[in-house]
């Protein structure tokens, strides 16, 4: 019996990441634009997936778990700030694996704000029902109704796609779009972007071991910062052991008393001297 027979957590893992890993890439090439992207957004759903698979597993949906997790990743604000890892804006942007006839609808989408963008994915490229599409994106069903019908008013202007046809098209687009494996793939994650493609249980265990490097790292990672941050702390203590007590308080000074006079009645004060 096989590590993977004797557990059935990730057995699991490994079937639903054999199911869903392309169309999800897919998906993430669909809200990016870029391949690369997508992979790193795939991979790191599923790691995500496997660091807390107990939660994932009593899901009631845990492809839908993984593809909000992805979907989070892909569009993740800061990855603005690194030119290879933002999403693509125009035609030159997309790789050359995109038709012409694609290219117009897919930069079309693109260029739309991420959560219309989102919405427009969810609803009109996997087929999710409103309902179930805001609940993903975590927003009102009439929030997310709006989102979407001014998501497909501007693919229709720019693109120059009749309305009936940007749903058709778009499932099309996320069930066809090719993405190819990285030129030169480095590291554990790149080995299951490129083994995915031939054997899906093997990408699945290289994601499962690096995701449980990368939870011990961060386990690593935790004790030593809560180590330095009580080191300093007595060193603190040490070097400066009267710190934090009360002030001392001496004795308050005051004048001098004037000495002892005879202490005349009031009626004597009063009366003036006698001659």
């Amino acid at each position: 019996m096989t590590q993977r027979e004797q557990n059935p957590a990730a057995t699991a893992f490994d079937d639903l990441h054999s199911r869903h890993a392309a169309g999800l890439t897919r998906q993430a090439y669909l809200l990016t634009g870029r391949p690369e992207l997508a992979r790193r957004a795939v991979e790191r759903g599923f790691r995500l997936a496997w660091q807390r698979w107990p939660q994932v597993a009593v899901d009631p949906d845990p492809a839908g778990w993984v593809r909000a997790a992805v979907y989070e990743c892909a569009l993740t604000p800061w990855q603005r700030l690194l030119p290879w890892l933002r999403t693509a804006r125009t035609a030159q942007e997309l790789p050359p694996s995109v038709g012409p006839a694609d290219r117009a609808l897919l930069t079309a989408v693109l260029g739309l704000p991420a959560p219309y963008r989102r919405m427009l994915v969810l609803h009109d490229g996997v087929g999710l029902g409103l309902y179930e599409a805001a609940t993903e994106v975590e927003a009102s069903t009439p929030a997310a109704a709006s989102r979407l019908a001014h998501a497909r008013e501007r693919v229709v202007a720019e693109a120059c796609v009749p309305g009936e046809v940007v749903r058709g098209r778009l499932a099309a687009l996320a069930a066809s779009l090719e993405v190819a494996p990285s030129a030169a793939p480095q590291g554990a994650a790149a080995q299951a972007a490129r083994a995915s493609a031939s054997t899906p249980p093997a990408a699945a265990s290289l994601l499962r071991a690096e995701s449980e490097r990368s939870a011990c790292r961060l386990t690593r990672v935790t004790f030593a910062l809560t180590g330095l941050f009580a080191l300093v702390t007595l060193s603190v203590a040490v070097v400066a052991p009267d710190r934090g007590a009360p002030p001392w308080q001496g004795p308050l000074v005051t004048a001098p008393a004037a000495p002892d006079a005879p202490v005349q009645p009031r009626e004597a004060r009063l009366l003036p001297e006698a001659r």
